[in-house]
């Protein structure tokens, strides 16, 4: 479950907490980051406990109705949606029930949460089509609880707030965990009945080591990460540029240079958007022409032995009178290495 998207952005968060803490040291820093990806693994299968947790009360409000139906001699309310087949399967998973019993984490505390979720979940025309329905396959079932998910816990203002109460790590997981919650839904098989398997904590070992190594290699060689970066950008300010800016870029060089199979351009994307994210609204652009510009500086001093794009020409802004086509600005990977900083500079 833990995939590269998650880890890298594990691995900026705990660089740059690294620097800012005055005691630093490398092997408890790596010992928090492994900790911090853990942290995203209880989140997922908290969330799929969530299904659960709604579950439960929602055959707690069944049977109340159907004894309230029984006494006054009216209809019996359907069963369909407190027993859902999928709900079923998940509640008698062995890999849930085992973190359940191993991490001791319930929904119990947070009941009136889960009662006020599953007033939203019964007042959804998601819901209403699908107890007015006439489809009782299983695949209809899994069906409704995907898109229950999607609107109304995948963005959820106020469950952010409980998770993050929870955990200070939850803060920033949720978003990349929904997405698998998603998936690992959508895989269910009701021929597997409890033996379905969950999404394993990490793909495979490589990806572990992907997070050690990744982590090691920025804090290692800062120094030349960083003397490179001043190489390469001439007459940038480095005192003027935002500090997470630094950090990111730092990380991107070492995952240019540990990593052989990774493409520089997929490097180069991934850290721009984790720029976007979480340093100065133009980062990004000024981060992209940056990697660029030392990723090619890198391969033509013969350290980075990857494939480089021919670069883009550069081209020019022509003033036009109004009604004509306006002159269109060049990628910031194009730009070259000595021109104005984009961002991140106050």
């Amino acid at each position: 479950m833990i995939n590269r998207e998650l880890i890298r952005i594990k691995v900026v968060q705990l660089t740059y907490a690294y620097y800012q803490n005055g005691n630093k040291n490398m092997d408890n820093a790596e010992k928090e980051l492994l900790f911090s990806l853990s942290k995203a693994y209880d989140l997922y299968n908290y969330l799929l406990q969530l299904i659960l947790a709604v579950t439960k009360e929602e055959q707690k409000r069944a049977d109340i109705a159907a004894q309230r139906a029984e006494r006054e001699g009216t209809e019996k309310p359907s069963l369909r949606f407190a027993y859902n087949k999928f709900a079923m399967q998940l509640e008698e998973n062995k890999m849930l029930n085992a973190f359940i019993e191993n991490q001791k984490l319930t929904w119990d505390n947070d009941i009136e949460y889960v009662r006020k979720l599953c007033n939203q979940i019964e007042q959804s025309q998601t819901y209403q089509d699908y107890m007015a329905g006439d489809d009782d396959s299983y695949e209809a079932d899994r069906e409704v609880w995907r898109k229950l998910y999607r609107q109304l816990i995948q963005e959820n203002a106020e469950l952010d707030d409980l998770l993050e109460d929870k955990s200070l790590y939850w803060n920033d997981d949720k978003e990349v965990v929904d997405t698998f919650v998603l998936k690992t839904i959508k895989r269910f098989d009701p021929k597997e009945k409890g033996a379905q398997e969950l999404l394993p904590e990490y793909h495979d070992e490589e990806d572990r080591d992907f997070a050690q190594k990744l982590f090691r290699a920025t804090i290692l060689n800062a120094d030349t990460y960083q003397r490179y970066m001043s190489e390469t950008s001439r007459n940038w300010d480095f005192s003027r540029l935002a500090y997470m800016d630094v950090v990111i870029m730092q990380i991107a060089i070492a995952e240019m240079l540990t990593f052989p199979n990774i493409p520089v351009s997929v490097t180069i994307n991934e850290y721009v958007d984790l720029a976007k994210l979480y340093s100065t609204p133009r980062s990004g652009g000024y981060i992209n022409g940056m990697l660029d510009a030392i990723a090619r500086y890198l391969v033509q001093q013969g350290v980075l032995l990857k494939p480089m794009p021919e670069p883009r020409p550069r081209r020019k802004f022509v003033h036009r009178e109004a009604g004509e086509q306006d002159g269109q600005e060049p990628s910031a990977a194009a730009q070259e290495p000595d021109a104005e900083p984009a961002a991140g500079q106050e």
